[in-house]
């Protein structure tokens, strides 16, 4: 459950907002991400009033509330200000209505202020809950930025994700999670990054915990990255059909997102780490609308034409 606790935990210092009142509604839910300005509500058109929403209260609301005496501010502000509501934050630094302070400390209805222009506070609210918000999955294995390509490596334990995650870091790429990799969704992409506990730390077996921040330095680690391409990595079965041609492009749903999806075989011998660059930069060629497989295809059926 996030709370408005939660909230002002991690967006107070951002958007300056200080605690007025009702501080003993702060355990209140915040269950739509989403913020709006009272608007015609302070009016009495209260229909299409979003009672779960985060309220804003900008220059015009507080002009309107100024004009009227403090009986009429009240009655006002009541149906307004219900068990529902999540918090009230006035923007440009207004100072609150003695009514508007009473009721909120009455209610219990956190209310806070802001130095930050109304639509900009509406923008950055709307901004951080919608990423709060953000549909998320947790996956195992190791996500690495390799030549810009957001690569997810899963596997089987003892496959050997991390090694390879390893290898592609000695080669200059960059580390964004292992073992943990948590991935939500955007407008149209799927974003991935570590939790904060593991953040930047691989665990090796024989070796164990090693922080590679702090091996490699700061510039082989990256907080977050665009999830590009799954690459599960299976040990070699001589029985199965592995794909040799790369034709058809394998997809996998995440998140409903779809995702180009490879599987790789791996046995002694194999330089995985090389077989994962190559993956890379191939979905970089067909990302700028070069497809090396069609393209062979193409040239075959062209020869076989003119033979026969």
């Amino acid at each position: 459950m996030y709370t408005v606790h939660d909230f002002y935990k991690q967006l107070g210092k951002r958007l300056e907002i200080k605690l007025c009142a009702g501080n003993e509604g702060l355990s209140r839910k915040i269950s739509v991400p989403e913020a709006h300005r009272a608007g015609l509500a302070l009016s009495g058109h209260l229909k299409y009033f979003a009672k779960k929403r985060i309220v804003i209260l900008g220059k015009a609301e507080s002009e309107y509330l100024k004009g009227e005496n403090s009986l009429n501010r009240r009655k006002i502000l009541e149906p307004i200000l219900t068990p529902e509501l999540p918090a009230v934050i006035l923007a440009r630094r207004l100072l609150p209505p003695k009514e508007l302070f009473d009721l909120c400390e009455e209610r219990k209805i956190p209310l806070f202020r802001s130095p930050l222009p109304t639509m900009r506070l509406i923008g950055s609210l709307a901004h951080f809950l919608a990423d709060e918000f953000a549909p998320s999955l947790t996956y195992h294995g190791s996500l690495v930025e390799v030549y810009g390509v957001g690569v997810l490596i899963q596997g089987d334990s003892s496959v050997g994700k991390s090694e390879a995650a390893l290898g592609l870091l000695e080669r200059g790429h960059h580390l964004v999670s292992d073992d943990v990799v948590k991935v939500k969704r955007r407008e149209g992409y799927l974003e991935g990054f570590g939790i904060e506990i593991s953040r930047h730390h691989m665990e090796i077996r024989g070796i164990g915990i090693i922080n590679v921040a702090n091996l490699y330095g700061a510039v082989c680690v990256r907080e977050k990255k665009s999830l590009d391409i799954v690459v599960k990595l299976e040990v070699w079965d001589d029985v199965h059909p592995y794909d040799r041609l790369g034709v058809e492009d394998k997809m996998i749903n995440l998140l409903d997102v779809e995702i180009p999806f490879h599987l790789l075989p791996v046995k002694p011998g194999r330089d995985v780490v090389l077989l994962l660059e190559t993956i890379a930069l191939n979905h970089r060629l067909k990302k700028m609308g070069y497809h090396s497989a069609k393209e062979f295809e193409a040239n075959l059926l062209k020869a076989m034409e003119r033979k026969s």
